[in-house]
């Protein structure tokens, strides 16, 4: 039989959790505290492997109820099984009437008592018209048969049990109850034709066999109807429900488990080592009497023999990395040993010095290896309350491979709220289960619940999509280079034909992603003042910036005064200070010309004298060179090109002359 759906009512948290469709495999994804083990805990009752026994209504029964609700007959489980062929015609021959029959139920209350059922089986039918038809016509056949009879004594015998036979063919509505008193009566009726000599017509004795095999097949319902229900309660798989695995020993004493298995009073670790045993086809009795006999060789050959076979199992299901399994006998103890063979170095540590994660899933496999191999799991159904907490992420992945694998016998139903026990191939296997404080737990067999609930089935789905998309590769962007600081050749000047701009000896490129272009700088207009004597200043060339082509810089028509523009930058340029030559003009370094295309240099035309005044000629320029600070290459364009064109002006004192 297969479990097709359950519904569990009163048991702890869960009112009513409404039917669950069940599959091969069925996942419960749930958040924390939501009554996915309450679900599996019920379901395990129905027929555990230890025997059923009663629930206990002080600790299952719903806290938030009165206790005088709950009595042995209050529903907690109810199962619904599918039969294939085979035993479907198993149920029929016990059961006539259960000859359509394709599913039945088994269901459990407090009590320690089960029932079962059986869908779409018909009720006791009766043709009651076509039954009063056929009385209608036999017992006026045996009165007939009963005037022939000679012995009045007899005669009369017979004519009473046909007015019996008749009034026992009078319907009633308990069936069961009609059927003894008709089958009573038919036979009193046979056995007076008997004692009479008389005989009915083939017609007349083949309507009387008709009723008795009518009365007889429902008097006999009762009890196939008791035999039909012990055979479904019988054919229950066991439920086998598992929420952590006793550890493993990595070091056993061989004699001390032999005395306590013949005692019968193993511990958990003990049942574990036990079914490691089993798995790895050791036989403990073997190996203590080939130590009496002091056979060293052979017990070394079969504890290598064992060694190899869990490995190769080992290794086909844990796929974190090829591990090596061995067991080392140490004269009365037995030791797991577990290493690594393809890490540098192969060191062989207990399995009680493994990691958390690999102990569970070397459990898991021992404890289901020998249990579904003839043990209690064969055949069952298994209960796995949250498996796989302490594993990684692709090994939970592949703990639900193994289960949809290597457990084609069993059903599986697990709890989960991991992203990754989540089977996103089969979603129809997926229920939510919910907490109200209302309602209690209840299970959707779609994807319903609230934000945390349906998280892992989200996260679940954005994985796998993840997963089949090809990975895209961006390409790298280009990481701006550092500008080397340089500094300008000094410039030199000639009074006639004005200052040249100096070019820069070394600059470095700078990568930029978005390049930025400088707004072109705004001339200053001078303002006019009276020619003074004094002596004349050079002035330099306006600065080349690295931008669409500069407006040229203004003409002075007359000599004027030229006041100092002073320009606020973000950072101080450092300069060094130069003691100008006596009455001598400063000379301004020329900014430097980033690498861009830099257009032709212009060149400044001196002033025109004004009439009637004599002109000075201009001495030339001490070539004084002026250190500029260089400027960082992630400071903005601007800020560079403010720094790069600040001007240095003479002592206040000094008076001017243009040139």
């Amino acid at each position: 039989m297969r479990l097709a759906s359950f519904q569990i009512t009163n048991f702890r948290s869960i009112n009513d959790s409404g039917l669950i469709d069940s599959t091969q495999i069925t996942t419960i994804l749930g958040r924390n505290d939501s009554g996915k083990s309450n679900l599996l805990r019920a379901l395990h009752s129905l027929n555990p492997a230890e025997g059923v026994a009663e629930l206990s209504p002080i600790k299952d029964f719903p806290r938030h109820r009165r206790l005088e609700e709950c009595t042995g007959d209050t529903p907690v489980v109810f199962t619904r099984w599918s039969l294939d062929e085979s035993e479907q015609a198993e149920l029929a021959a016990i059961l006539p009437r259960a000859a359509g029959v394709h599913h039945v139920t088994a269901s459990r209350g407090y009590a320690a008592a089960r029932s079962a059922g059986f869908e779409g089986l018909g009720a006791l039918s009766l043709d009651v018209s076509d039954t009063k038809a056929k009385v209608r016509k036999i017992v006026p056949a045996v009165k007939a048969v009963a005037e022939k009879v000679a012995d009045e004594a007899a005669k009369a015998a017979l004519e009473q049990e046909a007015d019996v036979f008749d009034a026992a063919m009078i319907m009633s509505p308990d069936y069961i109850k009609w059927s003894a008193g008709a089958i009573k009566a038919a036979q009193a009726l046979r056995k007076a034709l008997a004692v009479a000599g008389a005989e009915l017509s083939d017609k007349q004795d083949q309507m009387l066999a008709e009723l008795e095999e009518t009365a007889l097949s429902i008097a006999n319902d009762a009890p196939a109807l008791e035999r039909a229900q012990e055979w479904v309660i019988g054919k229950l798989p066991r439920f086998v429900y598992v929420d952590e695995y006793p550890a493993l020993p990595g070091r056993q004493n061989i004699a001390e488990f032999l005395g306590r298995e013949g005692w019968g009073q193993l511990t958990p670790e003990q049942q574990s080592f036990a079914r490691l045993c089993k798995a790895a086809g050791l036989d403990l009795r073997q190996l203590q009497a080939l130590l009496e006999k002091n056979d060293q060789a052979t017990r070394n050959q079969l504890v290598n023999r064992a060694g190899s076979v869990v490995t190769a199992e080992i290794r086909r299901l844990w796929k974190d990395r090829a591990l090596k399994v061995r067991f080392n006998l140490d004269g009365q103890y037995l030791d797991t040993l577990v290493s690594d063979p393809n890490a540098a170095y192969e060191v062989e540590v207990n399995l009680e010095e493994r990691s958390r994660g690999f102990q569970w899933f070397f459990s898991f496999y021992v404890a289901f290896f020998a249990d579904t191999q003839g043990g209690q799991a064969e055949d069952a159904v298994l209960l796995l309350d949250e498996p796989g907490l302490h594993l990684h992420a692709h090994s939970q992945a592949d703990l639900l491979a193994h289960l949809e694998k290597d457990f084609a016998g069993n059903q599986v139903i697990y709890t989960t709220h991991s992203p990754f026990m989540v089977p996103t191939h089969r979603l129809d296997a997926v229920r939510t289960a919910s907490l109200d404080e209302t309602a209690g737990t209840t299970v959707s067999n779609t994807a319903q619940g609230d934000e945390r609930t349906l998280f892992p089935l989200k996260a679940a789905l954005a994985f796998a999509r993840m997963a089949s998309e090809p990975v895209k590769q961006e390409a790298a962007k280009p990481v701006a280079a550092t500008q080397e600081s340089v500094k300008p050749a000094p410039a030199k000047q000639n009074a006639s034909e004005g200052a040249k701009p100096a070019k820069s000896a070394k600059s470095a490129e700078a990568v930029k992603p978005e390049p930025v272009k400088p707004e072109p700088a705004k001339p200053v207009v001078a303002e006019s003042a009276k020619p003074v004597e004094a002596a004349p200043v050079a002035v330099a060339a306006p600065a080349v910036l690295p931008a669409p082509a500069m407006p040229e810089p203004a003409k002075v028509a007359a000599p004027a005064k030229i006041e100092a523009v002073k320009t606020e930058v973000a950072k101080p340029v450092v300069v060094e200070s130069v003691k100008p030559a006596e009455a001598a003009p400063v000379a301004v370094a020329a900014p430097v010309v980033p690498p861009a295309e830099v257009p032709a240099p212009v060149t400044a035309e001196p002033a025109k004298p004004v009439a009637g005044e004599s002109i000075k000629s201009a001495e030339p320029v001490a070539e004084t060179p002026v250190a500029v600070a260089a400027v960082p290459a992630e400071a903005p364009v601007m800020q560079r090109v403010e720094e790069q064109t600040a001007v240095v002006s003479p002592q206040a004192e000094q008076p001017a002359e243009v040139a």
